[in-house]
């Protein structure tokens, strides 16, 4: 079984979000982009491949040898690098995998990590820390915390953070992936999605939003990236080429701002909401059908991972809750 993950450290550092006020190119900024990573299993070995999703590095490649113990769970890890230029190399060093998964409905105690890298694997989800961007800022933190999945399947987890300074620039990127392996959009038959969710603090800019990778083979590097925001605080908005909207798109009961951008190789399509969509429950196929239908979205790209979390510029005391969230690609 595949799981593609990461997507920015380790999951490598995010770039995406800037504010509506202020547009800019991220490559100008020399920010570094995700990488994901796909985990086998075949008999008592996993085997790691990062995707080759350095954006900011095309061409770069990067696999990870994982031995496991005859539990299954991981016990050492080889990373081997190539192709990687500067600081992007050390991104990888901090990458941590958790012990196998609970079944779903396992009861657990909740689990809180501070750690840049931290994550924790729980009922078929990686919920992972991911402070990518907290060089940018003059002083803050954060910590995440992982409930558990409940019985009927629901994701329940939270980050609490403060960060200062550098404020058009993510901090962070806490956030939940689904694991699953690859699959090509036109084997795709839905992906149901619930997600209910609240934010308090001060001052906050932040967005809250899905975000789905695609690509022309199972493990090359990301080819589009689709963002579905259900929430944009204090004045953040997505990348842009032109700071306007290309399309005003019906989906799933709520007519959507969409933006285009770009960013070496990858084509970046944002579906924004008018306002907070803080209780939502749809089929995130019906946006990427959108795209096929009306923006040359190839059915023949592999979906290689789908999550969803918050990207913070700038707050104080803030917590994010994810009282309860599913996500299934079927």
């Amino acid at each position: 079984m595949g799981w593609p993950s990461l997507h920015t450290d380790q999951q490598p550092p995010r770039k995406t979000a800037t504010r509506l006020d202020r547009s800019w190119d991220r490559r100008a900024e020399g920010l570094t982009v995700p990488s994901a990573l796909l985990i086998i299993r075949t008999g008592d070995k996993a085997v790691a491949k990062c995707l080759a999703i350095m954006h900011e590095f095309p061409g770069a490649t990067t696999t990870t040898d994982l031995q496991t113990e005859g539990d299954g769970s991981l016990s050492t890890q080889r990373i081997m690098k190539s192709g990687i230029l500067g600081s992007a190399a050390a991104f990888f060093a901090g990458v941590a995998l958790a012990t196998p998964t609970p079944a779903s409905g396992e009861k657990r105690a909740a689990t809180t990590f501070c750690e840049q890298w931290g994550s924790l694997e729980t009922g078929g989800y990686i919920v992972y820390n991911n402070l990518w961007g907290r060089d940018a800022a003059t002083s803050g933190s954060q910590c995440t915390t992982v409930e558990g999945v409940s019985g009927s399947g629901q994701l329940a987890w939270s980050t609490e953070w403060s960060w200062a300074g550098g404020e058009y620039q993510v901090k962070s990127y806490a956030n939940a992936v689904r694991q699953m392996a690859p699959v090509q959009l036109s084997g795709v038959s839905n992906i149901p999605s619930t997600w209910s969710w609240s934010y308090t603090g001060s001052g906050i800019v932040a967005n809250v939003a899905y975000d789905l990778f695609t690509a022309s083979t199972p493990d090359g590097a990301p080819e589009y990236e689709i963002m579905i925001w259900l929430g944009s605080l204090g004045g953040a908005g997505p990348i842009s080429e032109t700071g306007s909207t290309i399309a005003t798109p019906a989906v799933s009961g709520v007519t959507w701002d969409l933006y285009y951008g770009s960013h070496s190789q990858m084509q970046v399509y944002s579906f924004v909401a008018p306002s907070d969509q803080k209780s939502f429950d749809g089929d995130l196929i019906d946006f990427v059908n959108y795209l096929v239908d009306s923006q040359g979205l190839s059915t023949s790209q592999y979906l290689q991972s789908a999550g969803a979390g918050t990207e913070p510029f700038v707050g104080s005391d803030a917590k994010f809750t994810t009282s309860a969230y599913s996500l299934t690609v079927n």
